[in-house]
């Protein structure tokens, strides 16, 4: 299972580049960026169906700058991906307590248990 996006059009499987929304009060449609995440009233449109869109009779469609081209992960992304597996892969510290003075004298001993008196 492909954990990327794809084009909101059904006979379309490419991968969505574009996010359009609708503004139904200034009869407006906005093709911008990807959607950080994919809401249920926004559509996700490849390059050529975003390319290709077009609006009813009386809509304007306002298109945001968006950088189209395949952006794979920059040496940054790669240097912080290694370095949270680095930190998750690291073993959490031990925290020790001093032990605590004892208060009472020993009575009697059952295997590894003492049975200490109180003072």
């Amino acid at each position: 299972m492909s954990l990327a996006r794809r084009c909101s059009r059904t006979p379309c499987g490419r991968p969505a580049v574009q996010t359009l929304t609708f503004v139904y009060a200034d009869s407006t449609a906005v093709l911008g960026p990807l959607a950080t995440y994919a809401e249920p009233h926004a559509y996700d449109l490849c390059a050529t169906h975003g390319e290709r869109l077009s609006a009813p009779r009386g809509w304007e469609v306002l298109r945001l700058a968006t950088d189209l081209g395949d952006k794979g992960p920059s040496g940054d992304d790669l240097l912080a991906l290694a370095d949270a597996v680095r930190e998750a892969a690291r073993p959490a510290p031990i925290e020790r307590t001093a032990p605590q003075r004892e208060t009472g004298h020993e009575t009697a001993r059952r295997g590894h248990l003492r049975v200490l008196s109180p003072e």
